[in-house]
C-alpha cells in the first residue's frame, strides 16, 4: 500500500558524512576508471591538463554555486529542479527536472555497460564480453531489480551501504595514484604533448574531452536534491564542496599521471576499464584484476546512488504539480515507489536497447551528459539572479558581488560545454526532451491548471519542432548514438 506521505515525517534524516558519500558515491566509479582512455582517445597531454583546468574552475563554480544557494535559499529543496523552477517557473522546473531524471537513468545504463565489461576480465566471466551482449543485459537486469528493492527499503538504510561503498572503492584509487607516481616517465609525458595530427587541433581536442570530464562530475549536486532528507540544511553545502575537493583530487592524478606511464596511442587503445591496463602494465596482470575488482565496487555503489537520485527529481517534482501524481507516491519506508518502476523500468528498456544498437559506454556517457546540461545551465543563472536580486542577503552584505560573479561565470561554463558537445548531442538529447513537454501538460491537466504561461508555449514548440528534425535526422543515418 502507498501513499503520498512526506518523507520528513517520521522518516530518517541523512546527515554529513552520508551527504558527502552521496556526493562522492555519485562521481567516483566507472568514470574514474576509464578516464585515461576516455581522455586519451580524443587527446594529447598538454589539451589534457588544458581540459582539466577549465573543468576544474567550472565546476567549482557550480559547487559554488550549489553551496550558496543552499545558504541563501534554504527553503528550496529538489537541487536543480528546485533553483530552476524557483528561478524560471514551472515549466523550465520541469526541464530541468526532467533532463536530469533523463541524464541519470541513461548513464547508469553505460554503468551497467562497463560494470560487466569489467568483469570479463576474470576467466570464469569470460562470457560477458564488453559489457553488452545478452548475457550481459540479463545479468544487469538482476542488479537493477536487486538495487530498486534495495532503495524501496528506504532512502536512509541505502544512504549507509552507500557510504561503506565509497570507502571501499576510494582505498584502491588511493593505491592506483601511489603507483603510477612512482611509476611516472616525464619523457612519456612530453612525447608528442600536443598531440598528433590525426588527433586535430589543440581546441578540437579540449572540446572532444570535455564531455568526459563533466560526465565524472555529474553527481556533485546530490547533496542538495536530498536537500528534503538532510538533518540540518547547513550540511549540504558543506557536503557538496568537501566532495568536490576530494574527488577532483583523485579523478586529475588518475587521468594526468597515466600519460606518464603509457602513450597516447597506447591508452587510446586499452579497454575499459583503462585503469586496470594503466596499473598492469606497472605491475603485471595482478594489477588489472585489482581495478578491475575495484571497479565491480565502485560502480556497484554508484548505481545505488544513482538509483537513489534520478527517482527523487520526479518524486519532488509531483509533490510540487510539475510532474504527474503518479510520481509522487511513497511506501511505508518513505522511497517514492512509482517513480522508482517508471525509472528503473525504461533502464531496462535503454539496456534491450543497447543489445541491439551495440551502443558503447562513451557512447552513452556522452548523450547521458549532454542531457545533464541544460539543468547545470538554469541553477547558474539562478545563482546569478538571486545575487543581483540580493533575496536571502542582508543590506549592505558584500558577498553579493562576489556570489554574482560565481554565477555568471558558471552559466557562461555551462554555455561553453553545450558548444563542446555539439549539435550531434543537442539534436539527439532534444528526442528525449520532447516527450517531456506531454508529461508536464498531463500534469497541469490533473490539476486544472494552464499548462504554459507567456514564452513557455513558444519554447516547448520550438523544443518539439528540434526533437522532430532530430528523429529525422535518426532515421535518414545523419546521426546516431554509435
Amino acid at each position: 500500500m502507498t501513499d503520498t506521505v512526506a518523507p520528513d515525517r517520521g522518516a530518517r534524516k541523512i546527515g554529513f558524512v552520508a551527504l558527502t558519500a552521496l556526493v562522492m558515491g555519485s562521481m567516483l566509479g566507472a568514470g574514474i576508471l576509464s578516464l585515461p582512455q576516455n581522455m586519451a582517445a580524443t587527446s594529447g597531454a598538454g589539451a589534457v591538463v588544458i581540459a582539466w583546468g577549465i573543468t576544474l574552475f567550472g565546476m567549482l563554480m557550480l559547487a559554488l554555486v550549489f553551496q550558496n544557494l543552499s545558504n541563501r535559499q534554504p527553503d528550496i529543496e529538489g537541487g536543480v529542479y528546485g533553483y530552476a523552477r524557483a528561478g524560471f517557473g514551472d515549466f523550465m522546473g520541469f526541464n530541468s527536472a526532467w533532463g536530469y531524471w533523463m541524464s541519470g537513468w541513461v548513464g547508469n545504463v553505460s554503468l551497467f555497460v562497463v560494470m560487466f565489461s569489467a568483469l570479463a576480465g576474470f576467466k570464469p566471466f569470460a562470457l560477458f564480453a564488453d559489457g553488452n551482449n545478452w548475457q550481459s543485459i540479463l545479468a544487469s537486469s538482476v542488479l537493477l531489480w536487486l538495487l530498486t528493492w534495495t532503495v524501496m527499503r528506504g532512502v536512509h538504510e541505502a544512504a549507509f551501504v552507500n557510504i561503506l561503498t565509497t570507502i571501499a572503492r576510494i582505498l584502491p584509487l588511493i593505491l592506483f595514484v601511489i603507483v603510477v607516481i612512482l611509476a611516472f616517465q616525464v619523457k612519456t609525458f612530453t612525447t608528442d604533448f600536443w598531440g598528433n595530427v590525426k588527433l586535430g587541433s589543440v581546441l578540437d581536442q579540449v572540446k572532444g574531452s570535455m564531455l568526459v570530464t563533466v560526465w565524472v562530475y555529474i553527481g556533485i549536486e546530490g547533496a542538495t536534491v536530498y536537500s528534503t532528507r538532510a538533518q540540518k540544511k547547513s550540511d549540504i553545502g558543506r557536503a557538496t564542496i568537501v566532495g568536490f575537493l576530494l574527488t577532483s583530487v583523485l579523478l586529475v592524478a588518475v587521468s594526468v599521471l597515466s600519460l606518464g606511464i603509457m602513450s597516447q596511442p597506447e591508452l587510446a587503445g586499452l579497454k575499459n576499464p583503462s585503469a586496470a591496463g594503466v596499473l598492469q602494465h606497472v605491475v603485471g596482470p595482478w594489477g588489472a584484476g585489482l581495478i578491475n575488482a575495484c571497479l565491480v565496487i565502485a560502480v556497484g555503489g554508484e548505481l545505488l546512488a544513482w538509483t537513489m537520485l534520478p527517482a527523487e527529481i520526479p518524486y519532488l517534482g509531483a509533490r510540487d504539480g510539475v510532474f504527474p501524481k503518479l510520481f509522487g507516491k511513497v511506501n511505508r519506508h518513505q522511497s517514492p515507489v512509482n517513480a522508482l518502476w517508471l525509472t528503473n523500468g525504461l533502464i531496462q528498456v535503454m539496456l534491450l536497447v543497447t543489445l541491439y544498437s551495440s551502443a558503447g559506454y562513451l557512447a552513452l556517457l556522452s548523450l547521458a551528459t549532454s542531457m545533464v546540461l541544460i539543468p547545470y545551465l538554469l541553477c547558474g543563472g539562478y545563482a546569478w539572479l538571486v545575487a543581483l536580486r540580493g533575496t536571502g542577503y542582508p543590506a549592505g552584505d558584500a558577498a553579493r558581488k562576489r556570489d554574482m560573479l560565481i554565477g555568471v561565470l558558471a552559466t557562461g561554463y555551462c554555455v561553453w560545454l553545450i558548444y563542446a558537445a555539439g549539435l550531434k548531442y543537442l539534436f539527439l538529447s532534444m528526442i528525449l526532451y520532447t516527450p517531456g513537454i506531454a508529461f508536464y501538460w498531463w500534469a497541469k491537466w490533473e490539476r486544472g491548471e494552464k499548462p504554459f504561461k507567456g514564452f513557455e508555449l513558444a519554447l516547448a514548440l520550438f523544443m518539439a519542432v528540434l526533437g522532430l528534425v532530430a528523429c529525422v535526422m535518426v532515421a535518414q543515418g545523419r546521426i546516431s548514438l554509435n
